[in-house]
């Protein structure tokens, strides 16, 4: 798959495209269901399928204060999409010029210049152009107009649900099997190991340690069970479960941002620091608390433990 992060960088050998338009932050099953309309349309025109997305987020540029934290990262998205059907992906340059664009300007810069489209499949919902001025029965127009096929397809789980809106929200919740059933596979994060307090290393417990980027979603503060998946060395991956903290660890004072740490079931040999790694939530345990001392918070990550092999659906230690 090629991103493309402007026009000149299309290839000239693009003649002709079937065009899906979003966000597609996290690629959800909504997004996903618009996606195979667009790739049966694709297909049946014998032409790549193309998925123009925007980055930044257009609300990060025209109202900052509102902008939503961000479920995946470009790359992430591209290669989602890409596990949906997805060619190509443009990702255009959102900025306060682009945000001026008239509908008809948007058609005709990127659907008929740009990527000379002969289909496009869009969300029922989608919005387009100056003070979202555009609206799929627009686009159906203008497509009559400049020769491509045009589609709004309906959502069958409800935009409620099937929303990037919908994920964020069973996030701040930590609803984070409402987030999975959205997403149609668990929320996970992703980054590189960084070296921690070592505390949990002290009580047995040692954790790959991952900062809260600032600007994306992670699950609110609490204790989780789910998996970890660093490179296997040889070219591909190993998952392993994990009990996950997500939070500011307040039993200890000093530890001031936000991070996600994971405890490898049985593991205390792996060396993960700057090791890029993904860490998927499966099912909340509880909520985050301050202990009073050592002893009743050794218990309680025993009992962490414990629970985090039942979600996972593993045997009871030394089973």
């Amino acid at each position: 798959m090629t991103i493309w992060r402007s026009f000149d960088e299309i290839p000239a050998t693009l003649t002709a495209s079937a065009v899906t338009i979003g966000n597609f932050d996290g690629v959800h099953r909504g997004h996903r269901a618009v996606i195979a309309r667009a790739r049966e349309a694709a297909d049946r025109l014998d032409v790549p399928l193309v998925a123009v997305t925007f980055d930044p987020h257009p609300m990060a540029v025209l109202r900052p204060e509102h902008a939503p934290s961000m479920l995946t990262s470009l790359p992430e998205r591209a290669a989602l999409l890409r596990g949906a059907g997805v060619d190509d992906v443009l990702a255009l340059p959102f900025d306060l010029a682009m945000a001026a664009w008239s509908p008809e300007e948007f058609v005709r810069a990127v659907l008929v210049e740009a990527l000379r489209a002969r289909a496009v499949v869009v969300g029922a919902n989608f919005r387009f152009g100056a003070r979202a001025g555009g609206d799929v029965a627009s686009l159906i127009g203008f497509g009559r107009e400049a020769g491509f096929e045009a589609e709004g397809v309906e959502l069958d789980g409800g935009p409620q649900v099937w929303s990037s809106t919908y994920v964020r929200t069973c996030l701040v919740a930590g609803d984070v099997a409402g987030a999975a059933e959205a997403l149609g596979r668990p929320f996970s994060v992703r980054g590189t190991v960084v070296q921690g307090d070592q505390r949990g290393r002290e009580l047995g417990y040692p954790t790959a340690n991952l900062p809260v980027a600032a600007g994306y979603a992670s699950p609110a503060d609490g204790v989780y069970a789910g998996w970890l998946t660093r490179p296997d060395g040889n070219g591909g991956s190993e998952r392993l479960p994990a009990a996950i903290s997500v939070g500011t660890n307040p039993t200890f004072d000093g530890v001031r941002d936000r991070r996600v740490e994971s405890y490898v079931l049985d593991r205390t040999d792996l060396e993960l620091y700057g090791v890029e790694v993904e860490v998927s939530f499966v099912e909340r345990l509880r909520g985050m608390v301050a202990y009073e001392g050592i002893d009743p918070l050794l218990a309680q990550m025993a009992d962490d433990v414990a629970r985090t092999r039942a979600v996972l659906g593993l045997p009871a230690a030394g089973a």
